[in-house]
C-alpha cells in the first residue's frame, strides 16, 4: 500500500535491525510504507552487507537525525587478515592474496593499539563521499582511480574478542573477532584494512553489525518483521532526554523558543541542549553564543504571544 499523503504520521524515533542485503535507503522505503508518510529518514548509513542499529527518524524528528548522527556508535566486526579486497570489505574483488601465517600476537596486540584514540583515517574508496558532486563508490565503478584525503576520527575501543587460525582455498588466513567503538564519520572497513596494512598481510572485513549508535542498542532494535507489527515509536520527548543535556524553561521562556528567540543570560549544560516547557513538552535544540542561547533547531508549534528578544 502507497504511503497517503493527506495522513497525520505521529512524529518519532525507531530503531530498526536491518537486515543484510538491504539498504538503509530500502529499509527506509520499507518505513514509509508503514509509518504512512514519505517524511522518514535516517542517522547513518549501514552498507548492504552491515546488519543491527539503524535509526529512522518520521515526521518532525527527521530535523533530529542530523544531530543523532554526530553521537558515538559500537560495531561487532569480523576482519580478515591475509587477504585484501578493492573495497576492503567481501564484496569487493580480490586484489592481494598475501596469507597470515604465523601471526605473531604481540605484533597483532601492538598494531590495534595503534588504531585506537585520535587517528587520520583515510576512508574506503568505496564510500558514499561526494568527490565534485558523484559519490566516491560510483567514480571506482566507473573505473576511475579515486583518493580521498585522510580525516580525524576518534576510535575509543578497538577490543580483540577471539582469533582464528584458518585455511581459505590452500591460504592460511586469521580471523578476528571484535568490538569497535568510535566517533561518526569512522569506517570499519578502512579500520580492517588499515590493520592489514600495518601487518603486511592485507585485510578486509567479512561481516559487520552495528550495536550501538548513542544510547540506542541492538536490543531495543526492531527486525522488520516485528515493524510491521508495532513501530515501537519513540516520542520526541523520550529521545531528546536519552540524548541531549536537557533544561526545563518557564512559561515565559517557553513562549521565546516556540518563536525561535534568543534567550538572554542562560546557562546551557551542553551543547546542543534540549528545552522542555513546564509540563515537559520538548521544544528545541539551543546552543550557547555568547552569554546568551540561540536556537539551533526549534520542534515545538510556534507560538502568537509575547515579543521575546530578537536575534
Amino acid at each position: 500500500m502507497s504511503p497517503d499523503p493527506t495522513s497525520a504520521a505521529p512524529s518519532g524515533v525507531v530503531i530498526a535491525d536491518k537486515p543484510v542485503g538491504l539498504t538503509s535507503h530500502q529499509v527506509v522505503g520499507r518505513l514509509r510504507r508503514l509509518a504512512h508518510t514519505r517524511k522518514v529518514g535516517h542517522a547513518g548509513t549501514l552498507d548492504p552487507m552491515a546488519t543491527g542499529v539503524l535509526v529512522i527518524g518520521i515526521e518532525r524528528a527527521t530535523r533530529l537525525l542530523g544531530h543523532l548522527a554526530l553521537t558515538e556508535k559500537e560495531y561487532l566486526a569480523t576482519i580478515r587478515l591475509g587477504v585484501a579486497t578493492v573495497t576492503d570489505d567481501a564484496e569487493g574483488d580480490v586484489t592481494e592474496r598475501r596469507g597470515a601465517a604465523e601471526l605473531d600476537e604481540q605484533q597483532l596486540t601492538a598494531a590495534m593499539r595503534r588504531l585506537t584514540g585520535t587517528i587520520d583515517q583515510v576512508p574506503s574508496s568505496v564510500s558514499a563521499i561526494k568527490i565534485n558532486g558523484v559519490r566516491s563508490y560510483a567514480r571506482v565503478r566507473a573505473g576511475d582511480q579515486v583518493e580521498l584525503a585522510a580525516r580525524p576520527v576518534t576510535v575509543s575501543a578497538f577490543d580483540l574478542l577471539q582469533r582464528r587460525d584458518v585455511e581459505v582455498d590452500g591460504l592460511p588466513v586469521v580471523d578476528l573477532d571484535v568490538r569497535v567503538g568510535c566517533s561518526s564519520g569512522t569506517y570499519i572497513r578502512a579500520l580492517a584494512r588499515d590493520l592489514g596494512t600495518r601487518l603486511g598481510t592485507g585485510g578486509h572485513l567479512t561481516s559487520l553489525r552495528r550495536t550501538k549508535v548513542g544510547t540506542f542498542g541492538v536490543e531495543e532494535a526492531r527486525t522488520l518483521e516485528q515493524l510491521e507489527d508495532d513501530l515501537g515509536l519513540l516520542d520526541l520527548e523520550t529521545v531528546a532526554r536519552r540524548t541531549f543535556p536537557t533544561l526545563e524553561l518557564d512559561e515565559q521562556q517557553a513562549a521565546w523558543v516556540r518563536n525561535g528567540r534568543r534567550l538572554p543570560g542562560l546557562d546551557l549544560p551542553g551543547e546542543p541542549t534540549a528545552v522542555f516547557s513546564p509540563a515537559g513538552e520538548f521544544l528545541a535544540l539551543y546552543r550557547p553564543s555568547g552569554q546568551d542561547a540561540v536556537a539551533e533547531a526549534v520542534f515545538a508549534l510556534a507560538a502568537s504571544a509575547g515579543e521575546g528578544p530578537r536575534d
